[in-house]
Parts: C-alpha cells; structure tokens; sequence
C-alpha cells in the first residue's frame, strides 16, 4: 500500500489505536523539547510523576524566552532548569545559546523521528522529515516519564509545490499564501505534507519557515520530504550519518490537496491583527513604518540573514526606523562574523539583540504608541508586541530590509538586482553552550522563592454550577487569555501570583470576580485558545476555579491543555445558543455521566441548550480524575 511521509514515521511509531482520521492514537516519542516560558512547569509536573530519569531517546531543555534578568525569577527559574536536567539526563541548553526551535534544527533533528515540543513551534523540525508536535508542559512531561502521546489522527492535506521562487520572493511568503487560502482554522486536525518538485528548490531553513508557520493554520504539525538538500544540510552540520531518504510513495493519496505554483507567489504581508490577513506588499506601498525587527524562530537562520546582510550592504536604515536584528543561533552569528556578513548589519545601523525570542515574545522592542511595525515573526496578535494599539504587520526578510530603508512598507523587488547566496557546506561549529548531563550529573536542585509548587486539584464533581464569568469572541489566543511580556512571564513558575492576570488585557476584574464567585464557566466564539502551547492559559483559569469553557470551537494544544488540567472543553451543538448565554448567567450542570451529548440549564433565562463534548474515552478519564497529572501519579503509584 503506498503511503505519505506523515503515514510511513506514524506507523513507524504508534503505540496504540488504527491510522484511521479521526480515531485516538497515542505515538512513542523519541525526543522532547522544552523552553523555558513552559519548561519551569513542565519540570515541576515532571518531578512529581517520581520517574529518577527521563525515559526519551533524547530531551532537551532550552533557555530563550525568558532572558531579561531585571531581579532574581527569571535567573532562579534557569538555576533550577540546569539542575533537573542534570539530575534527570536533560541536555541543557544555556541562555544565549539560541532559539529553541533553530538550535534543535541545526543540531539534533533527524529525519524519520518524533518530536514533542512544550512550544507550538515546534513543527519547525517538520522542514528535517519529523514528525515535530507542539503541546503542553504535562504531555511534554508525560512523554519524558515514557508515556505516548495522545492525538486524533489527523487527516494529511498534501501541498503540492511546482516551480521555482522568484527573486526577492521566499519562503514567508510561501506559508503566507498557504495563510490566506487555509486561514487560522483551516488545518485544524490535518497535517500539512509538501511534495512536488517545488520543495528541491527550498533549502532546510526554508523548509522550517514554512512548517514553522504553519502552526497558525491550526495544523497538528507539517512536514518536507528528506531528500539530498537535507543531506547537505546535515553534512554542513557535521551529521551526515544522521540523514535517511524520506519521501511519499509514487501512489500516496491526500485527504485534500493545495497546488502552489511558487512561480507566481509574490510578496506578502499579513495585516494586523491575525497571520491570515494577507495582502500582496504592492497593495499596501506607502504607509510610513516606525520599527523593523528581524529574527524569532520563523526568520533568524543564517539563509535569512545572509540575504539581509547582503541586501545591506552599503544602505543605511531610514532614520525614522529602528531596525532590529535577532540571529537565532551562535552559530548563525558566528558564521555571519567568519565571512565578514556581519559587517553590513552593524554598518547599517540596524541594532543586534541577543540570541533570543525577544520582541517576538513581547520581551523588549515594544513599538511607540499606534506604531506601524514590521516583523519577520510568526503572530501579530493584538498586544502581543507589549504595546496595546501598535500595529503589527508580518513580512519576509526581503520586505523588511526593503521597508527599513525606505522608511515605509516597499515591495522589495524595487531594491534592484537579487543577491546571489549560498549556505556553507561546512558550518562554523560550537556546542561549548550544551551541557551534556552525564559530565557533570547532580541530586541537588535549588528552587528560588518564586518557585512555587503545583496546585493539587480534587476531581471533577458530578455537578457543576456557577456563573458565566466572561464572554469572549472568536479566535480568542492565549495571550488573551494569559499574556507573555516581561513582568507576566517572570512568573510562569508560580501559579497562584500568575493567575491574578488571567484575561488582564480584556477584562482586568476577572481573576478577582473569578477568586469572588468560587469559579464558574467561560463562554467563547470560533477557535478559542489559538496561538502558543502556554498551559498557563488553562492551568490559571483552573487555579481560579473555572470548571468549563463552552466555545463554537476549540484550537488544539489549548483543548488538550484544558483537559489536562480537568476543565471540561464543551462545545454548542448549536452554534446560534451562543447567542442565548450572557455574562452573569447561572448555569447548571450535570456531568455525572460524561456523555458526548449533554443538557446545559440557564437557571437565569430559564433555558437548556445541547452542549457537545467531543472527547475519547482516555479524556474523559483524565477530566474525571482531575487532570492528567493525577491519572499518571495513580498510575505510577499501581505499578510501585
């Protein structure tokens, strides 16, 4: 039987259930991947399943999020990151090394293998042929114990890429294309599989940006064929013995298919405030830009630097713009400096920040007041940038160097002759900054004062009654829900402090109405949850005593997280009762019996309504047990 990419690693790795959409599976996982936003939790719930170490062919934990050392929590939160994963066989990953998602390309992806990442970008390695997952700390958590992770098995969309790329077109504006045909719900559940003869054309960072990316479209992950340009890639890295040949079968069939001719991909923008609002950069010309920022883990490898560099070279940024630089690597900057590409950059005038998330993270770099900036990231979120009412735009490198220059959004293929690079075939290379755990293994680990250790919580009664704390709308993210920036994530390690900025930038009065009224319900539209795999955003309303979320839809990682933490994920059986349900509503409901189909009362209009809960029989275990942290501490306690 002739089988696709994502069919050959899933059969390769199924641990449990058929390979049939729709239907539970649960996949062995070879490698996992935490960064420190999630990682302090992740360790925390991983230290208290008892496991002496991690059960993994490979875990890694790495620092890049939260770098600001402005007191002693986010430093606290590293010393403690370096001690368990010493203590349990973590390879560490020091701050300043680099992005998570771009040192674990260059340096430990491997075609043919599972990766499960406590960051939603981690399909990332999906540009290596992996089966690359994003999901919360306690799956990450789990599968370090040895536990498979738990999935529907999506359907495969095949993108069929033709042709070539022209000049100062690339890869961002491929997955913007793929961004305004699927939107952010589009491959909710699906896997995104590039085949044709588009994809010889694309390097491996190329490839990266797209499966990066293609996160925002709601897909469980994506994935490129591993051909000879991933072998080159990996002999540049010194790890040519790592690469397998890994493409579809002549006859494999799609669920669906998207053709691109990238031919006719021309320069994109996403408008603000979501990735799928995009428009060609020849619409939008002219408007005056006041920041430019370059990197995150979508655009900071050493291609997309090199063609900044280039494109640079000799200009000088517009003085009204300040234009900032993010390598996603030590190596990525070492590179640049051993071929003299750095030089342009610094003439430039453009402002070279640390190896880090930074600006992508709301952690530094926040525009002025309604200001227009550009970024080569991956979210435009409202307030995501750590300045309310900025406006952010999403671009490629090409039309962000044009842009800084310039001083205005400019179609880049007004800057002249395209610049002709090429990737080393051998990388200038340095691991000094990974600490390898059996160097130096240790049994103490320090724990800071802001270091507090997770809630216990009982399991789910068979009522549930209170009111409706808060209605939102549709494509709600978690950083609605719980924001990033540097006062917020220098507490993601203690949850009863964390939890008081719960829905903060929507409606500040939540978290002590929520703490008021014992807990209640959350109403929310289409896609709930969208954007990063912070379990924050479920463990903080929890913390509050939030017992449901009804939505029109759910976003996967923050479903999954939802019933991690044993709060019930219902949807409308009809949507239009989400017209019927206000804030301040009392409502009741038995859930004695956690069936798919359940009477939800409005004790205030006097109303019931169908809700739906759309959960395997495994899920409602673990919502009944309160959360999948006491399921597998019970577990482990039977085996013991």
């Amino acid at each position: 039987m002739d089988r696709t990419i994502v069919e050959k690693i899933i059969s390769n790795h199924l641990a449990e259930g058929k390979m049939e959409v729709g239907q539970e599976i649960a996949l062995k996982i070879d490698h996992t991947l935490t960064q420190d936003s999630t990682g302090t939790l992740a360790y925390l719930e991983f230290e208290a399943m008892g496991v002496p170490k991690v059960k993994t062919q490979l875990s890694l934990s790495f620092v890049d999020h939260n770098m600001l050392q402005n007191d002693f929590r986010n430093p606290d939160d590293h010393r403690y990151l370096q001690d368990v994963a010493a203590k349990y066989g973590i390879v560490f990953s020091r701050p300043g090394n680099g992005i998570c998602h771009q040192l674990y390309l260059e340096r430990y992806a491997q075609p043919g293998l599972t990766l499960l990442g406590s960051d939603s970008h981690t399909p990332t390695a999906g540009g290596m042929g992996m089966i690359a997952i994003g999901a919360g700390g306690l799956d990450v958590a789990a599968a370090m114990a040895g536990e498979p992770f738990y999935l529907e098995m999506p359907s495969v969309l095949g993108v069929k890429l033709t042709g070539k790329l022209a000049p100062f077109v690339s890869a961002k504006d491929v997955i913007l294309q793929v961004l305004k045909e699927l939107t952010v719900k589009g491959g909710v559940n699906k896997i995104l599989e590039y085949y044709g003869d588009g994809v010889e054309t694309l390097s491996v960072p190329e490839r990266g940006t797209i499966a990066n990316m293609g996160t925002e479209t709601g897909a469980t992950t994506s994935i490129f064929p591993s051909d000879e340009t991933t072998k080159a890639f990996l002999s540049g890295q010194g790890r040519e013995n790592q690469w397998r040949p890994l493409k579809a079968d002549d006859g494999a069939q799609y669920y669906q298919t998207l053709d691109i001719d990238l031919g006719n991909v021309e320069p994109l923008i996403a408008l603000p405030h979501s990735p799928d609002n995009v428009k060609p950069v020849s619409e939008v010309e002219g408007l005056p830009v006041d920041q430019v920022c370059i990197g995150s883990c979508t655009n900071s490898s050493l291609r997309d630097l090199k063609i900044v560099s280039a494109l640079l070279r000799g200009k000088k940024v517009s003085e009204n713009v300040s234009l900032t630089i993010s390598p996603g690597s030590r190596q990525v900057l070492q590179n640049l400096a051993a071929t003299g590409e750095l030089e342009p950059l610094i003439q430039s005038g453009a402002r070279i920040l640390e190896n880090a998330c930074g600006p992508c993270i709301g952690v530094g770099q926040a525009p002025t007041s309604e200001g227009v900036s550009l970024r080569t990231f991956n979210r435009n979120f409202k307030g995501r940038s750590g300045t309310q009412d900025a406006k952010v735009y999403l671009v490629s490198p090409e039309t962000a160097v044009a842009s800084a220059i310039t001083g205005k959004i400019t179609d880049p293929r007004k800057l002249g002759r395209y610049p002709e690079i090429s990737l080393p075939e051998k990388f200038v290379l340095s691991d000094s900054m990974f600490i390898d755990p059996a160097i130096k293994p240790t049994n103490t680990v320090r724990m800071g004062p802001n270091i507090k250790q997770l809630p216990s919580f009982t399991p789910l009664s068979d009522r549930l009654t209170g009111e409706v704390l808060i209605k939102v709308g549709d494509n709600v993210s978690t950083d609605d829900i719980l924001p990033g920036g540097t006062d917020i994530m220098a507490l993601r390690s203690n949850i009863p402090e964390i939890s008081n900025y719960t829905f903060c930038r929507i409606d500040q009065a939540f978290a002590s109405r929520a703490l008021k009224k014992k807990g209640g319900f959350i109403v929310g539209g289409e896609n709930y949850g969208q954007g990063s795999s912070r379990e924050h955003a479920a463990l903080s309303p929890k913390y509050l005593g939030v017992k449901a979320v009804i939505a029109k839809s759910f976003a996967r990682i923050h479903m999954a997280n939802l019933v991690n933490f044993g709060i019930l994920p219902l949807t409308f059986t009809d949507k239009n009762d989400y017209e019927g349900i206000a804030m301040g509503d009392m409502l009741d409901l038995d859930v004695k019996e956690l069936s798919d189909q359940l009477e939800l009362k409005n004790q205030t209009k006097g109303s019931t309504i169908k809700v739906t809960l759309n959960l395997s029989t495994l899920e409602k275990g673990l919502v009944k047990a309160g959360g999948k942290l006491a399921a597998i501490k019970l577990k482990q306690a039977k085996k013991s």
